[in-house]
């Protein structure tokens, strides 16, 4: 017992500010590890997350590195920063969602280009028959999905119950009239290495 409580004190004392994270907390989340209301093992898991889709950013585009930014809490993944064309955005959010533990991601990221009302709007339109359409699907849980539509191709990124729902989402979105192409990240509950219990 009395070693679990050193090798405790011990991880505090490591990810806590006295040894060298300053007023960041553990690994720079920005939150003091003694206030957090995250356990520790998923303060861990969160920083081990935001480290990974650093990462795979860096790779996707060096350019990423300094003009997103990215945070995690208790997998929930949040993106900001700015982008020259939406198909980056779209990306970002698809390496966002295919991180092991993701459970949600918030995308803010803004756009650089000139602005296209015709097709932005006709985009829209496209996201909010799809919205609707799985919104009255009662075999779907429309609030686990994100949907993006760029150029009459849908993105859709979310996490589904059973392999049912997921091709039901897909068919929803393969349905609607003048869409071109649909990419689907959608995970199944049993996948996702964190759950909400």
């Amino acid at each position: 017992m009395k070693s679990k409580i050193i090798l405790i004190l011990f991880v505090f004392l490591i990810f806590s500010g006295c040894v060298g994270t300053g007023s960041k907390g553990l690994f720079g989340t920005g939150v003091s590890i003694a206030l957090d209301p995250r356990s520790v093992g998923t303060q861990i898991d969160d920083s081990i997350m935001q480290k990974s889709i650093i990462a795979k950013l860096a790779i996707s585009n060096k350019s990423y590195i300094l003009s997103v930014n990215t945070k995690v809490l208790d997998g929930r993944i949040f993106l900001t920063g700015k982008v020259d064309r939406p198909e980056e955005k779209l990306i970002i959010t698809k390496i966002a969602w295919e991180t092991a533990g993701a459970r949600s991601v918030k995308n803010d990221i803004k756009i650089k280009e000139n602005f296209n009302f015709s097709q932005s709007a006709k985009d829209l339109l496209i996201t909010s028959q799809l919205r609707t359409s799985i919104i009255f699907n009662k075999k779907v849980k429309a609030a686990n999905y994100q949907i993006d539509t760029y150029k009459k191709k849908i993105f859709i990124y979310g996490i589904a119950y059973s392999v049912e729902e997921r091709k039901e989402v897909i068919n929803e979105a393969k349905d609607i009239l003048d869409v071109k192409d649909v990419v689907a990240s959608i995970f199944l509950v049993e996948d996702l290495r964190i759950q909400k219990d």
